[in-house]
Order: C-alpha cells, then sequence, then structure tokens
C-alpha cells in the first residue's frame, strides 16, 4: 500500500482491515462514522455508528463477495488504508458508495 500497481489481496491484511472491508460491502451505500483508528490500523471496537442509504424502488443488489477471504483489494480501498496509515491516531468518517470507500473525513484537534 506504498503507492505501487502491486495487487493488495484480503487475506494480507490486518484483521481490523479486513473487518472495515466487510462493513463497507455490507452498507453497500452510506457512512460509517466515529470510527477510530489506532496506530494507522481501523479500530472497531468500540463499533462505529453506520448510517445506511437506501434507494426506495430500486432492484437492490449484491455488494459481497463470493470469497471474502481471498479478493483482490480494489485501489480505492488500498487508497483508504494507505491514508489510514498517514493518519496515525484520530477519529474518522467514510463516505461509501457501491461498498467502496469514497471519502475519508479525518477529526483533527487543532494544534496551534
Amino acid at each position: 500500500m506504498n503507492g505501487t500497481t502491486a495487487q493488495v489481496h484480503t487475506s494480507s491484511l490486518d484483521q481490523g482491515s479486513r473487518r472495515l472491508i466487510a462493513l463497507m460491502q455490507r452498507i453497500g451505500f452510506g457512512r460509517i462514522e466515529s470510527l477510530r483508528v489506532l496506530d494507522g490500523q481501523p479500530a472497531l471496537d468500540p463499533p462505529p455508528r453506520v448510517i445506511r442509504e437506501v434507494k426506495l424502488g430500486a432492484e437492490r443488489t449484491s455488494q459481497g463477495h463470493d470469497s471474502p477471504a481471498g479478493f483482490t483489494v480494489k485501489r480505492a480501498m488500498v487508497d483508504l488504508l494507505a491514508e489510514l496509515t498517514v493518519v496515525g491516531s484520530a477519529t474518522v468518517a467514510i463516505e461509501v458508495r457501491h461498498g467502496l470507500p469514497a471519502r475519508l473525513i479525518v477529526e483533527e484537534v487543532a494544534r496551534g
């Protein structure tokens, strides 16, 4: 996740990252709020607040993968995990679109 084009597989990720990926896939569309990041890793304990968006009148599609333990991670997810490493320790929110991170909002204390 250092900016190279090498493929990243879920099996090579830590448990927190795999859980975050699974959570985003379940959400499909929405937000994850109050997610703690500790030393660059997502911490899902305590659980973050999840807000799902449901478009009424539309056909529902599955966001999951057939083999969640070993699929290639999409570029948006690799970028998110790299950004969390840069963040270090903070509280973040993630906008989720099509089961993938679309935007990261970082809550920081201003140091003057």
